[in-house]
């Protein structure tokens, strides 16, 4: 899944940082683009450590911040406490449905609705640079 443009982007982001490319990182980073859930850290720390890296929470928050910050993942926080990561590189744009009784995440887009927060922004002045939208549903069924 890692070509090497995108391990040298990787890695010159890290120096940016003042981080090192480190083979734990990497792995970070292919386990995150190789996976379409909604993870947590711990998520992703288990399935690392099911793989035999050798990774600490620690690292796994400090590349995470750096892959949020580059867009190379999505941070989001669906009210429940816990803040999951997906990846952005390579996908896109979505919008997200949370199912407030099962935390189930539905991921929709729809056309009309960009047309409209565009149209909406640009009335007062504005152009969308980025968004977040989240709809938070219950099943038809529930009282």
């Amino acid at each position: 899944m890692l070509t090497e443009k995108i391990k040298d982007d990787f890695s010159n982001l890290l120096i940016k940082e003042g981080m090192k490319l480190t083979s734990s990182r990497l792995s970070i980073l292919d386990n995150i683009l190789s996976n379409d859930s909604h993870r947590e850290c711990d998520q992703i720390y288990e399935d690392l450590i099911n793989d035999d890296v050798k990774v600490s929470r620690a690292t796994i928050y400090r590349t995470l911040d750096v892959l949020v910050k580059y867009d190379y993942v999505r941070k989001l926080d669906i009210g429940d406490g816990k803040v999951r990561y997906e990846k952005k590189l390579g996908t896109k744009h979505h919008d997200h449905m949370i199912c407030i009784e099962t935390g189930d995440i539905i991921e929709f887009h729809n056309n009309e609705i960009e047309d409209l927060q565009d149209k909406i922004a640009e009335r007062h002045g504005y152009k969308i640079v980025r968004h977040v939208h989240q709809l938070f549903v219950k099943p038809l069924s529930s009282k």
